[in-house]
């Protein structure tokens, strides 16, 4: 028997700004990048009722953690469920059991944010975001705390969506940050782009990117979710999350591959290689880089083990006991 620590979204809310799930979540991708283990998503898919069970998970050996996401969705609900098990990477031992909810937009923010501080360029000011939601939030939360943001331009397809989203964000950075009525719009003269949309067909056109910019793609995480177009994939040295879930479920990348505009070459490394240095990331301030953040147990367990560490230095969260296999299946 061994005591774990449960944390509810209300216990972790709070506890971490955006800059400090950026590092956790940074020192995690050099650490994949140097060889930690981590695989892509596995979706298990239920008729009826129509949903899914997804599962994804990771091994940081240096931050002494493992772990990952376990979740639903769909099952005739507007929502999902996430849970987080955290467990020791010297004893096997678990350590805590996560709602994930309110950390979710932080840490796959922060994984756009760690993808923008290594891809995009150093004098980037300008952002375009395409998407309103939570996770376009978390985005712009952790770009904010990588480079230094002067003008923000945002489009929603719904004009109050797009309105309120600038008017709650004017109140919080000294960023200038306007809703424009079209995705043309938002992205002229971006240095960097963000969507963070559930979009099936692409929400801008690739010709509009000028040289140099840096696109982060949250949204892809389906074969048929397809935020980029053919043109921004062949434009841009592209750079996943994690190489082996490409061609599984990165839905612009996928759709490029079977246009015959791109082949399994034009995945130039993934995140962590160059956190890491193990591989380049931007060459010239020409170049037109893709971050294809589909989603990983690397920032899932990050941001789990960095919030478990603040949460136990709180006193914050509720012990729950957990049996041992050898105990549980012997008595002894």
């Amino acid at each position: 028997m061994t005591n774990a620590l449960f944390l509810t979204s209300d216990d972790v809310a709070g506890l971490a700004e955006p800059a400090e799930y950026v590092d956790a979540v940074r020192d995690a991708y050099r650490q994949r990048g140097e060889g930690a283990p981590a695989k892509p998503r596995t979706t298990l898919r239920n008729d009826d009722p129509p949903g899914m069970l997804f599962s994804y998970s990771a091994v940081l050996p240096e931050t002494g953690a493992m772990g990952g996401y376990m979740y639903s969705a769909g099952f005739g609900q507007v929502d999902a469920w996430f849970m987080t098990p955290l467990f020791d990477a010297d004893s096997g031992e678990p350590l805590a059991l996560i709602d994930g909810a309110s950390m979710n937009p932080y840490k796959t923010g922060a994984a756009g944010g760690v993808a923008v501080d290594a891809l995009a360029r150093d004098d980037a000011t300008k952002l375009a975001v395409i998407g309103t939601g939570a996770q376009a939030r978390g985005q712009l939360k952790a770009t904010m705390t990588v480079r230094n943001i002067e003008t923000v331009n945002v489009f929603s397809p719904t004009k109050e969506n797009r309105e309120g989203f600038a008017a709650e964000m004017n109140e919080h950075y000294d960023a200038s940050v306007a809703a424009v009525a079209s995705s043309a719009a938002a992205v002229e003269d971006a240095d960097v782009v963000i969507t963070a949309t559930t979009a099936s067909e692409p929400v801008f056109d690739g010709d509009l990117l000028e040289p140099g910019t840096h696109v982060t793609a949250m949204g892809q995480y389906h074969p048929e979710k397809r935020e980029l177009d053919h043109t921004t994939i062949e434009r841009a040295t592209y750079v996943p999350d994690l190489r082996e879930r490409v061609t599984q479920d990165a839905g612009s990348f996928i759709s490029a591959m079977e246009a015959g505009v791109v082949d399994e070459d034009h995945i130039h490394a993934e995140l962590g290689e160059v956190v890491a240095g193990e591989a380049p990331g931007r060459e010239s301030d020409e170049d037109i880089t893709v971050f294809d953040s589909g989603g990983t147990g690397i920032e899932t367990t990050a941001a789990a083990y960095m919030l478990y560490e603040k949460a136990v230095a709180q006193d914050l969260g509720q012990e729950i006991s957990i049996s041992p296999a050898s105990e549980a299946l012997t008595g002894e």
